[in-house]
């Protein structure tokens, strides 16, 4: 399937048709950022500890002296194999950011249930470099809404994404990015969480295939993805009958 193909001149007219859309969607997007920045934040008074390679170690020592710090909750269960597919596509676009996020005060974690043996693992075999420790008998999954046990999934609803959803659409586990604020007093403060497509703005690639001719060319979100291991060697030949 094919665009209509059109004199330079019509081209020239579309394309800055879509420019107006396009300035309109960056305005949107600082008004948000701008929204984002003034939510109110709530004071973590709960003692969370956490698995590292270092030892256990609190939700304080994760800023590793900085102010500021991002969680990004990576789908990688007790019992799971390997981690969540999404989660490995977000998480392929951190290691480059990290000397500029470190830089500008923020701290960037990963956290998830698995044991720290299994995080080690998997992080061995993406061969990422990023912090990524283990909440394994902690609540902090549980408190932060994106895992769940079966007890919870057994429910109704459960809560995800600040809305109860059906637990036929829900997981054990489920991505989502939050943000903290540490004090100079000591005290900590959530101030920022996302989850579902919340995070996808960080995922460049995404980014990248929006601007080519076929856009994320998928039939469902993501759908196209794979563990950056799993692809095959050589990409498929072009076809006019794809």
């Amino acid at each position: 399937m094919q665009n209509d193909v059109v004199s330079r001149e019509e081209w020239l007219e579309a394309r800055r048709a879509l420019l107006a859309k396009e300035k309109e969607a960056t305005r949107l997007r600082d008004s948000v950022n701008a929204a984002r920045l003034a939510l109110p934040w709530v004071k973590v008074d709960k003692d969370y500890v956490f698995e590292t390679p270092e030892g256990r170690r609190s939700l304080a020592d994760l800023f590793n002296g900085r102010s500021q710090l991002l969680i990004y909750h990576f789908m990688l269960g007790p019992d799971w194999d390997a981690g969540c597919t999404g989660c490995s596509f977000l998480s392929d676009h951190v290691d480059g950011a990290l000397p500029h996020l470190n830089h500008h005060d923020v701290t960037w974690v990963a956290v998830s249930r698995a044991p720290l043996d299994k995080i080690a693992a998997y992080k061995q075999r993406m061969g990422w470099q990023f912090p990524w420790v283990s909440s394994f008998g902690s609540d902090f999954n549980f408190d932060y809404h994106v895992s769940f046990s079966p007890e919870d999934l057994a429910k109704d609803e459960v809560f995800y994404n600040f809305t109860p959803m059906q637990p036929a659409d829900a997981n054990d586990e489920l991505p989502g990015l939050s943000a903290f604020y540490h004090n100079d007093r000591g005290e900590i403060f959530h101030t920022y969480s996302s989850y579902a497509r919340g995070p996808e703005e960080l995922i460049g690639t995404l980014m990248i295939l929006d601007r080519a001719p076929k856009g994320r060319n998928e039939d469902s979100t993501m759908n196209f993805v794979r563990r950056h291991d799993e692809y095959d060697e050589a990409p498929k030949a072009p076809s006019c009958c794809h």
